[in-house]
């Protein structure tokens, strides 16, 4: 994993560099459509979450989806990396950080206005290069046999406190999660991060690779409170029976710890299939595609149209930080100090 970070580094300060002295841009002359119906997505989300909407997708269109599925920073990595020469036409990312760097490295393409308008303002790129098509809440789950929410500080940062010592789990290798590290240098600044991760390390904060395992852990006792996106919990009981012993926190007052990210997509410069990514961008953001985030992955529906989930805090009534997702996009310096701080 440590490698595909250092790459992510790498690429992107070789392709920053590159956009600053003259690099030219724009879809190579000898790349051509390479058949019809056909579209290569590097999607960040995992199979089990969207295999399904692919799957609707090509029913629905005749166009016939070859995914490419891994985690999101490592594809991010990739692509720049890849630059001209990369096979993906769009890049389907689990967070608005790696779509911000691709799109600083110059290598997303602008999106028509009526795809960016389906959706509020603060839900899609300030470039008008990516878009959000689902909301995804950042939230602390807790075990309600141990915990009342009345127990749980009101900011996040009231977790480095002594009495949570070996009572917490994070996934810090998740790119939700180091998205929400970046928000938190961009609201409280690096040094106040810092201190964060040191104190979360510090009171023994315990390791899972995903989400999914730190609200299992959570429901079971294993540990009291996790760091995690809210759609889990909601998964997790309905393969359950709504039987688990967990539930969602959102710490309150603006705090950072309720940040509400995106899972979006941007079409690439060089895609030989721009005409099919685009159709199937609007299909993300159509009825069909915004029912199936609200009733598979109970994620929040970002155009209008369809409501989320009922058993969903309402995207209204979340204190979340009056921050930019544009403001995400330096996702190597996040990397830089998780690595300085031993989390990764």
């Amino acid at each position: 994993m440590q490698r595909f970070h250092r790459a992510l580094l790498v690429a992107v300060a070789a392709l920053m560099l590159a956009a600053c002295t003259g690099q030219p841009e724009g879809r190579p002359a000898e790349r051509q459509p390479e058949g019809p119906r056909k579209l290569v997505v590097y999607s960040g989300r995992s199979e089990s979450l969207v295999g399904p909407l692919f799957e609707q997708f090509t029913q629905a269109t005749g166009i016939s989806v070859e995914a490419r599925y891994g985690d999101t920073a490592e594809l991010a990595a990739t692509i720049l990396e890849e630059g001209q020469n990369s096979p993906a036409d769009l890049f389907f990312a689990q967070d608005a950080g790696a779509l911000g760097a691709l799109g600083a490295a110059a290598l997303l393409a602008p999106l028509p206005e009526a795809t960016l308008n389906a959706v509020e303002a603060r839900f899609r790129s300030s470039r008008g290069d990516w878009v959000g098509v689902s909301g995804r809440a950042r939230v602390v789950v807790y075990n309600t046999e141990r915990l009342d929410e009345s127990d749980l500080p009101a900011s996040i940062t009231g977790f480095v406190a002594p009495e949570w010592k070996g009572r917490m789990g994070w996934a810090p290798t998740n790119g939700s999660f180091q998205a929400f590290v970046t928000a938190m240098r961009m609201q409280l600044g690096e040094d106040a991060a810092r201190r964060w991760l040191e104190g979360m390390l510090a009171n023994e904060t315990r390791v899972y690779e995903k989400n999914a395992a730190i609200v299992q852990a959570v429901a079971a006792g294993e540990i009291d409170v996790g760091f995690v996106n809210h759609y889990y919990l909601y998964q997790l009981q309905r393969e359950a029976g709504n039987t688990l012993k967990a539930a969602n926190y959102y710490p309150r007052d603006g705090d950072v710890g309720a940040l509400i990210n995106i899972a979006g997509a941007g079409i690439l410069k060089t895609a030989a299939n721009a005409a099919h990514a685009q159709t199937f961008l609007d299909y993300l953001l159509s009825s069909d595609g915004q029912r199936y985030f609200a009733e598979q992955t109970f994620e929040y529906p970002l155009a209008a149209g369809v409501s989320a989930d009922p058993r969903l805090k309402p995207l209204a009534e979340i204190e979340t930080p009056a921050l930019d997702l544009n403001q995400l996009s330096d996702l190597q310096g996040t990397l830089k100090l998780l690595q300085e701080v031993g989390a990764l």
